[in-house]
C-alpha cells in the first residue's frame, strides 16, 4: 500500500510583511551598518529582520522567536530544525551590534527609502511623545544608553521606570518618519528643539509645518523654529495671558466668529461638529493666535460642568444628615468639608451654613436629678444646617467661553486650513496606540539598556511598515471607490482596514505539501480566497509573493 504524507506550514501575513520590508531594502541596510563577523553562522542583518517580522506578525519574546519561526520553516514540530540558528542568544547579540552601529544614518536611509518608494508628502509633520514602561529595578544604568528614570508615566505605572519616546509622522497616511528617545524624567517641552533639528536634517529642508501639542508652545521652542525658517502649529495653554485676556473679554462682549467648516462627529453619528474661528491680535513675537469654537467641545464642556455640579450637590445632600455629630459639630469643621466638596464648582454653587441656637438647662450638680438639690445652668446649644443654590450669573458667564481653544502659528495659511492641519494630531495618538497595543511595545522585560534602545529602533521600523501597509490599502480603496472590505470576524465589514484586521484575515493561509516516497508530489498555498487576492492587489503586492514560495522563502538572506 502506497504511503503518502501531508505537511503543513504557516504562511499568514509573513510574505506580505517581507515584501514591504524588501521595498525599504532593510536587509541590505542592516548588512551595511551592522555587519557580522565572517565566522558567524548567521548575519546580524537577517537576525534583525526576523525580529522586525516577528514584532509585526506575532510579537513573541526573544526566547520564543525561534519557535515562532519554525512554524514557517518546519511546520508544527516539537524541535525546530531549520531555524536553530536564530535562538535568543544570537538575536540578543544582533541587538547589541545594532546599538553600537550608526543608527542615526541607518534611520535616515530607511526613512529616505520610505519617502522615495511610497512617494510620501513631507510638507506637514506631526509630533507627540509617550512613555515606554519597564518592569524591573535597572539599578546599574548604562552610561552610553538612554537612561531609565521615574517620571510622569503615561501608562499609569508611577512605580516603574520609563523612557520618553517621541514620534514624528507624516500627515500623508500618518506614516512614522523618525523618532527620538529621551531619559525617563525628561519634560516634553525640552524635546522639541532637538527633535525639530533631526527632522530638518532628515528631510533636508526647513520648509515644513511642525504640528505638536501644547508643550511646543514655549518662547524658546517657537523662536528656534521660526528663526530657522520653519513653520509650526500648536495649541496655547489656557494660563497664558493672551488667552486669559480674550476669555475675559468674551464674558462681557461679543466677537464676530468666522465659519470654518463642518464635519460629522466621530462619536455621535448623524451629528455635525461646527467649527468657527476668530483671529485676535498677534503676539509680541509676531505670531498669530487663532481662537477656535467647536460645537462638540461646547457640549462636552457644558456636560462636564453640569456633571461636576450634580456630583457636588449629591455629596452635599449626603453630608447634610451627618451634621452636628462626631467631627461635624462646629462651623469650622463643616466649612472645611463643604470646601472640599465644592472645590471644582465653588463659582457655580453657593453654599450657606445656617446656624440656629437655643437655650437649654444642663445639670451640673452630682447625683440623681432632684427638685430640691439639683443645680442647673443655662447653656446655648448650636444646630447647623446647609442651604445651597446655583449661581446662575456665573453659569451664564462661563457658558460664553465653552467650546473654545486657542492655536498659535507663524504660517500664512487661512485660519480654517490651520485648524484642519491641527485636527490631524489625533491620528498620531492612534499610532502610539498601535505601538503599545497591536505591536505591544510595553511593558518591556529586557535586561540590558543597550539592547532595549536597539529594540525600540526595531519597534519604530515595525510601526513604519504597519503604517505603510494601512496607508496603501486605504489609498487604493479610495481610488477604486471601494467603500468597505469584509475582512473582520464573521465577515463583518471594515471601512478603514487596520493592520490588526489584515493580520486576523490571513491567519489561516498556509503551505501544504503532499509527499510520496520522500518526494514532494504536490505543493500549494491554501486559504487564499478571492477577497484575499483583492487585498493583495490593493496592497500592490505581486501575485508571485504568495503563489510561488521557494524553499526557505522565510529567509531574508538568499541561500
Amino acid at each position: 500500500m502506497e504511503q503518502f504524507e501531508a505537511r503543513f506550514r504557516q504562511v499568514d501575513v509573513l510574505p506580505m510583511v517581507k515584501h514591504f520590508m524588501n521595498e525599504l531594502d532593510l536587509f541590505n541596510l542592516f548588512t551595511k551598518y551592522v555587519p557580522a563577523n565572517a565566522r558567524s553562522l548567521a548575519d546580524h542583518a537577517e537576525s534583525l529582520c526576523i525580529i522586525i517580522a516577528n514584532i509585526i506578525c506575532d510579537n513573541k519574546p526573544l526566547y520564543k522567536v525561534q519557535e515562532w519561526l519554525s512554524r514557517y520553516s518546519d511546520g508544527m514540530v516539537t524541535d525546530p530544525v531549520a531555524t536553530n540558528l536564530f535562538n535568543d542568544d544570537r538575536l540578543a547579540k544582533a541587538l547589541s551590534a545594532l546599538f553600537r552601529s550608526d543608527r542615526h544614518s541607518l534611520l535616515t536611509e530607511v526613512s529616505g527609502n520610505a519617502i522615495a518608494v511610497h512617494k510620501l508628502l513631507t510638507d506637514e509633520i506631526h509630533n507627540d511623545s509617550t512613555t515606554v514602561t519597564f518592569i524591573g529595578k535597572y539599578d546599574t544604568p548604562d552610561s552610553e544608553a538612554v537612561k531609565l528614570k521615574h517620571g510622569h508615566n503615561k501608562d499609569f505605572r508611577p512605580d516603574c521606570k520609563q523612557i520618553v519616546f517621541g514620534l514624528n509622522i507624516t500627515a500623508d497616511g500618518h506614516v512614522p518618519l523618525s523618532y527620538q528617545l529621551f531619559d525617563g524624567n525628561t519634560c516634553d517641552d525640552v524635546t522639541h528643539i532637538p527633535n525639530w533639528n533631526v527632522l530638518r536634517t532628515l528631510l533636508e529642508k526647513e520648509v515644513f509645518i511642525y504640528v505638536a501639542d501644547c508643550k511646543l508652545c514655549s518662547h524658546e521652542n517657537l523662536i528656534h523654529i521660526s528663526g530657522n525658517g520653519g513653520f509650526f502649529i500648536t495649541i496655547v495653554p489656557k494660563d497664558r495671558k493672551e488667552v486669559k485676556r480674550f476669555l475675559n473679554h468674551l464674558k462681557g462682549n461679543d466677537v464676530t466668529w468666522k465659519e470654518a467648516f463642518k464635519i460629522e462627529s466621530s462619536r455621535r453619528k448623524g451629528e455635525m461638529n461646527i467649527y468657527r474661528t476668530y483671529e485676535s491680535e498677534r503676539t509680541k513675537d509676531g505670531f498669530r493666535i487663532i481662537f477656535v469654537h467647536s460645537s462638540a467641545k461646547q457640549e462636552d464642556d457644558e456636560g462636564r460642568r453640569r456633571g461636576k455640579i450634580e456630583k457636588a450637590i449629591a455629596k452635599l445632600e449626603e453630608l447634610s444628615p451627618k451634621l452636628n455629630a462626631y467631627h461635624l459639630k462646629t462651623r469650622k469643621e463643616i466649612k472645611k468639608s463643604v470646601t472640599g466638596i465644592c472645590k471644582e464648582v465653588k463659582d457655580f454653587v453657593r453654599v450657606k451654613i445656617v446656624t440656629e441656637r437655643k437655650q437649654v438647662k444642663v445639670k451640673i450638680s452630682p447625683g440623681r436629678p432632684s427638685l430640691s438639690k439639683s443645680v442647673y445652668k443655662n447653656k446655648w446649644e448650636f444646630t447647623h444646617s446647609l442651604q445651597w443654590e446655583l449661581n446662575e450669573e456665573a453659569l451664564a458667564e462661563a457658558s460664553k467661553t465653552d467650546g473654545i481653544f486657542p492655536l498659535i502659528t507663524n504660517t500664512g495659511l487661512p485660519a480654517s486650513e490651520i485648524l484642519r492641519k491641527y485636527k490631524s494630531q489625533p491620528f498620531l495618538e492612534k499610532r502610539m496606540y498601535t505601538k503599545k497595543t497591536v505591536l505591544e511595545v510595553t511593558p518591556v522585560f529586557l535586561k540590558k539598556e543597550k539592547r532595549i534602545e536597539a529594540m525600540l529602533f526595531l519597534y519604530f521600523v515595525a510601526l513604519m511598515i504597519v503604517s505603510l501597509i494601512e496607508r496603501k490599502i486605504r489609498m487604493n480603496m479610495a481610488r477604486e471607490n471601494i467603500e468597505k472590505l469584509a475582512i473582520l470576524p464573521q465577515g463583518m465589514n471594515s471601512r478603514k482596514p487596520t493592520w490588526n484586521n489584515i493580520r486576523y484575515f490571513y491567519r489561516n493561509v498556509h503551505y501544504s505539501e503532499i509527499i510520496h516516497d520522500r518526494l514532494i508530489v504536490q505543493s500549494l498555498v491554501k486559504g487564499i480566497s478571492a477577497l484575499h487576492e483583492q487585498v493583495i492587489r490593493l496592497l500592490e503586492i505581486p501575485d508571485s509573493v504568495y503563489s510561488q514560495l521557494p524553499d526557505n522563502w522565510w529567509r531574508f538572506k538568499e541561500t
